[in-house]
């Protein structure tokens, strides 16, 4: 099982789909894109101690993080 973990002011939301399931994939494939084209960051970890942003989606994520825009002022 995969997982899309979408931070926003009120915490969290989880998004599990398994990366198997063709119907599943399309469906968390495009929520990568809806987040990414409402401004949020999406970030992968690569090892224990490194994540990297992420730009297109990848289906073998097992957890993918998107962080909302953070608005300065």
């Amino acid at each position: 099982m995969a997982i899309q973990i979408v931070m926003d002011s009120t915490g969290d939301s989880r998004h599990f789909f398994n990366p198997d399931d063709a119907r599943e994939l399309a469906k968390a494939e495009r929520r990568f894109y809806e987040l990414i084209d409402a401004g949020f960051t999406a970030a992968v970890r690569t090892d224990p101690d490194q994540v990297s942003q992420m730009r297109t989606f990848d289906p073998n994520a097992e957890e993918t993080v998107f962080l909302p825009r953070l608005v300065g002022g």
